[in-house]
Protein backbone atom coordinates (compact mmCIF):
# COMPACT_ATOMS: atom_id res chain seq x y z
CA UNK A 1 0.00 0.00 0.00
CA UNK A 2 1.28 3.36 -0.83
CA UNK A 3 -0.09 6.48 0.28
CA UNK A 4 -0.22 9.08 -2.17
CA UNK A 5 1.46 13.12 -1.62
CA UNK A 6 1.48 14.62 -3.95
CA UNK A 7 4.56 17.58 -4.23
CA UNK A 8 3.60 21.00 -2.68
CA UNK A 9 0.14 19.33 -1.24
CA UNK A 10 -0.51 20.16 3.11
CA UNK A 11 -0.55 16.64 4.55
CA UNK A 12 -4.15 15.77 4.61
CA UNK A 13 -5.02 15.33 8.77
CA UNK A 14 -6.82 12.61 9.79
CA UNK A 15 -6.74 10.80 6.11
CA UNK A 16 -4.53 10.49 3.25
CA UNK A 17 -5.31 12.08 -0.32
CA UNK A 18 -5.17 8.72 -2.04
CA UNK A 19 -3.78 5.11 -1.98
CA UNK A 20 -2.32 3.42 -4.69
CA UNK A 21 -3.07 -0.89 -3.58
CA UNK A 22 -2.66 -4.19 -4.73
CA UNK A 23 -4.33 -8.08 -3.80
CA UNK A 24 -7.70 -9.08 -3.06
CA UNK A 25 -10.17 -6.66 -2.90
CA UNK A 26 -12.92 -5.93 -0.03
CA UNK A 27 -15.87 -3.80 0.29
CA UNK A 28 -18.51 -3.36 2.86
CA UNK A 29 -22.01 -2.60 2.18
CA UNK A 30 -23.03 0.88 3.65
CA UNK A 31 -23.02 -0.10 7.80
CA UNK A 32 -24.78 2.13 10.12
CA UNK A 33 -23.97 2.47 14.13
CA UNK A 34 -26.46 -0.55 15.30
CA UNK A 35 -25.22 -3.39 16.84
CA UNK A 36 -25.88 -7.26 15.68
CA UNK A 37 -28.81 -7.15 16.35
CA UNK A 38 -29.93 -3.54 14.51
CA UNK A 39 -30.59 -1.68 17.20
CA UNK A 40 -29.01 1.67 17.94
CA UNK A 41 -27.80 1.81 21.77
CA UNK A 42 -27.04 5.76 21.43
CA UNK A 43 -28.03 8.72 19.30
CA UNK A 44 -25.25 10.24 20.12
CA UNK A 45 -23.69 10.39 16.80
CA UNK A 46 -19.73 9.49 17.92
CA UNK A 47 -21.38 6.57 19.99
CA UNK A 48 -22.85 5.39 16.63
CA UNK A 49 -19.42 6.05 14.86
CA UNK A 50 -17.89 3.71 17.37
CA UNK A 51 -20.14 1.24 16.34
CA UNK A 52 -19.86 1.92 13.03
CA UNK A 53 -16.11 1.36 12.83
CA UNK A 54 -16.59 -1.69 15.12
CA UNK A 55 -19.02 -3.19 12.19
CA UNK A 56 -16.69 -2.59 9.25
CA UNK A 57 -13.88 -4.24 10.94
CA UNK A 58 -16.24 -7.16 11.88
CA UNK A 59 -17.09 -7.69 8.33
CA UNK A 60 -13.42 -7.07 7.39
CA UNK A 61 -12.24 -9.50 9.90
CA UNK A 62 -14.62 -12.11 7.70
CA UNK A 63 -12.35 -12.33 4.36
CA UNK A 64 -9.21 -12.03 6.72
CA UNK A 65 -8.65 -8.06 6.31
CA UNK A 66 -8.24 -5.70 9.56
CA UNK A 67 -8.75 -1.94 9.58
CA UNK A 68 -5.01 -1.81 8.08
CA UNK A 69 -6.17 -2.78 4.73
CA UNK A 70 -8.79 -0.27 4.57
CA UNK A 71 -7.78 2.18 1.53
CA UNK A 72 -11.27 3.87 1.44
CA UNK A 73 -14.00 5.38 3.91
CA UNK A 74 -17.01 6.99 2.24
CA UNK A 75 -19.27 8.59 5.35
CA UNK A 76 -22.27 10.11 4.52
CA UNK A 77 -23.70 11.97 7.62
CA UNK A 78 -27.36 13.55 8.00
CA UNK A 79 -25.79 16.69 9.69
CA UNK A 80 -23.02 18.33 8.93
CA UNK A 81 -22.81 20.42 11.98
CA UNK A 82 -23.72 17.15 14.28
CA UNK A 83 -20.71 15.44 12.65
CA UNK A 84 -18.62 18.51 13.10
CA UNK A 85 -19.73 18.53 16.72
CA UNK A 86 -18.54 15.47 17.47
CA UNK A 87 -15.03 15.32 15.70
CA UNK A 88 -13.19 15.02 19.00
CA UNK A 89 -15.34 12.24 19.76
CA UNK A 90 -15.11 10.49 16.67
CA UNK A 91 -11.77 10.61 16.32
CA UNK A 92 -11.15 8.90 19.64
CA UNK A 93 -13.58 6.58 18.38
CA UNK A 94 -11.31 5.75 15.36
CA UNK A 95 -8.39 5.68 16.78
CA UNK A 96 -9.25 3.03 19.27
CA UNK A 97 -10.90 1.40 16.83
CA UNK A 98 -9.28 1.68 13.30
CA UNK A 99 -5.92 2.85 14.95
CA UNK A 100 -3.29 5.31 13.00
CA UNK A 101 -4.18 4.03 9.71
CA UNK A 102 -5.92 6.97 7.65
CA UNK A 103 -7.00 5.44 4.44
CA UNK A 104 -8.74 8.07 1.55
CA UNK A 105 -12.01 9.56 3.02
CA UNK A 106 -14.88 11.51 1.76
CA UNK A 107 -17.96 12.76 4.05
CA UNK A 108 -20.88 13.32 2.16
CA UNK A 109 -24.09 15.15 3.83
CA UNK A 110 -27.55 13.72 3.27
CA UNK A 111 -30.83 14.10 3.34
CA UNK A 112 -32.08 10.75 5.05
CA UNK A 113 -30.98 7.24 5.70
CA UNK A 114 -33.42 4.23 5.26
CA UNK A 115 -32.54 2.86 8.70
CA UNK A 116 -34.68 4.85 11.16
CA UNK A 117 -32.27 6.53 13.90
CA UNK A 118 -29.22 6.47 12.07
CA UNK A 119 -26.92 9.52 12.26
CA UNK A 120 -24.40 8.60 9.66
CA UNK A 121 -23.53 5.66 7.38
CA UNK A 122 -19.87 4.39 6.42
CA UNK A 123 -18.47 2.25 3.32
CA UNK A 124 -15.28 0.90 3.81
CA UNK A 125 -13.10 -0.84 0.65
CA UNK A 126 -9.96 -2.60 2.25
CA UNK A 127 -7.32 -4.44 -0.31
CA UNK A 128 -5.69 -7.44 1.51
CA UNK A 129 -2.00 -7.91 -0.83
CA UNK A 130 -0.89 -10.70 -2.65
Amino acid sequence: MEMLQPPGWPRAKGYSNGIAAKGTMVFTAGLVGWNENEEFETDDFGGQARQAFTNIVAVLAEAGAGPEHIVRITWYVGDKAEYLGALKDVGTAYRDIIGRHYPAMAVIEVKGFVEEGAKMEMEATAVIPD
